[in-house]
């Protein structure tokens, strides 16, 4: 089981899901290497371009962000990704304890429209998550 207990972790999730603050991403690493403990590692208010440049290559990380985006030209919707990131040169333990170990990060960061499984940082490009999201959100209008 993942270590998910930091309360700054919490407080991070509430952040990004407010609307009374700039913050729109929080990312999650593990202590160390051997470590299955989760610590706030970043938070950010760039978008997903600043939090690509946040993941590390080496590491598997867990990572929730705000995402807006324009419905037509009179509404702009919120709404929210989980993201698990496995980097290319993750270690092959960790990586075997990814998928129960985000059962544990998903009771933590609870309220997400999709979960984004990336392995490189071009997997969190804005414009297909966009596509996602709005395939994930029901009535289409646009021919989405």
């Amino acid at each position: 089981m993942a270590d998910v207990s930091d309360a700054s972790i919490d407080q991070a999730y509430q952040d990004v899901r407010s609307d009374k603050t700039e913050t729109n991403w929080l990312l999650l690493d593990y202590e160390s290497d051997r470590s299955d403990k989760l610590k706030l590692t970043a938070t950010g208010s760039g978008g997903l371009s600043e939090l690509k440049e946040a993941l590390d290559d080496s590491k598997a990380s867990y990572a929730y962000a705000r995402v807006s985006y324009s419905n037509d030209k009179e509404s702009t919707r919120e709404k929210f990704i989980l993201v698990v990131w496995i980097g290319p040169s993750c270690k092959v333990m960790r990586k075997a304890k990814i998928s129960v170990h985000s059962a544990d990060v998903k009771n933590v960061l609870r309220v997400y429209s999709i979960e984004v499984a990336a392995r490189e940082k071009d997997d969190l490009n804005e414009d297909p998550i966009i596509v996602r999201l709005r395939k994930a959100g029901g009535a289409s209008y646009d021919g989405v």
